[in-house]
């Protein structure tokens, strides 16, 4: 059960042992071997991605959707129309990464 909540709680192994109770050697040997033993997954694992919004003054019209990409990329949307477009992008550029 405490595995379970771990993986669902989103915290980083530290923080969950913290706030559990734990000794995070403890935790961190339990998650290895539930790891080892657990079936695997056959759907594509999923990422997580920082989300960073600026705060703008005034009323938001026409502003664009920038996303700052590693190293140092930039994708600038403007129309909702082009989100399918970026998303292959995206993907495409994971691909080949």
């Amino acid at each position: 059960m405490i595995l379970d909540e771990f993986e669902r709680s989103g915290l980083s192994a530290v923080r969950f042992a913290e706030r559990a109770g734990l000794k995070y050697s403890t935790l961190a040997g339990w998650v290895q071997r539930y790891r080892r033993t657990k079936p695997l997954r056959r759907g594509r694992p999923v990422r997580l991605l920082e989300a960073v919004v600026d705060s703008l003054p005034g009323p938001v019209t026409d502003t664009p959707l920038v996303l700052s990409l590693p190293g140092g990329g930039r994708l600038e949307l403007n129309a909702a129309q082009q989100v399918p477009l970026a998303a292959a992008l995206l993907r495409a550029l994971e691909k080949s990464c």
